[in-house]
């Protein structure tokens, strides 16, 4: 697994900040996912999940990304991980998410991308296969399945 000091600390100074933005929901909800893409300049990805959160509610959902920037690349992620902040009941983790990405590695990938919708924000995490190098944009889609 390859990590980049840049790829850390962004994502350690968002999580810092989410702290601020969960006081605004009450329920802690989780995805878990897979998602398979590629990119060149473009990058597209799609994949399914299922949000739970502590209230007892679960929904499977299915999962679009889309954007630009200068990335090159191809990958898988099992088993990835993701939580919300700022959620009052699951149906506000649906919808579409402004996103930024950091990523790099060989064989195993490593990735992290914080995104927002609003007042909701959402931190996903997750390790893959594949190959991949760059910085994308765009948006990430969640929609009920």
């Amino acid at each position: 697994m390859t990590r980049t000091p840049s790829l850390v600390l962004a994502v350690a100074l968002v999580l810092a900040g989410m702290s601020t933005a969960h006081a605004a929901g009450n329920v802690d909800c989780k995805l878990h996912f897979n998602l398979s893409g590629w990119s060149a300049f473009y990058k597209t990805a799609k994949g399914n999940g299922t949000i739970t959160c502590d209230d007892g509610s679960s929904l499977p959902v299915s999962i679009s990304a889309k954007g630009g920037g200068v990335t090159f690349g191809k990958s898988t992620i099992e088993n990835g991980t993701g939580e919300f902040s700022g959620v009052a009941n699951i149906r506000e983790t649906l919808g579409t998410y402004a996103a930024a990405e950091a990523h790099a590695g060989a064989v195993k990938s490593s990735k992290a991308q914080v995104m927002t919708k609003g007042e909701v924000s959402l931190a996903l995490a997750g390790t893959g296969k594949g190959w991949d190098l760059g910085v994308a944009f765009g948006n990430f889609v969640i929609s009920p399945r």
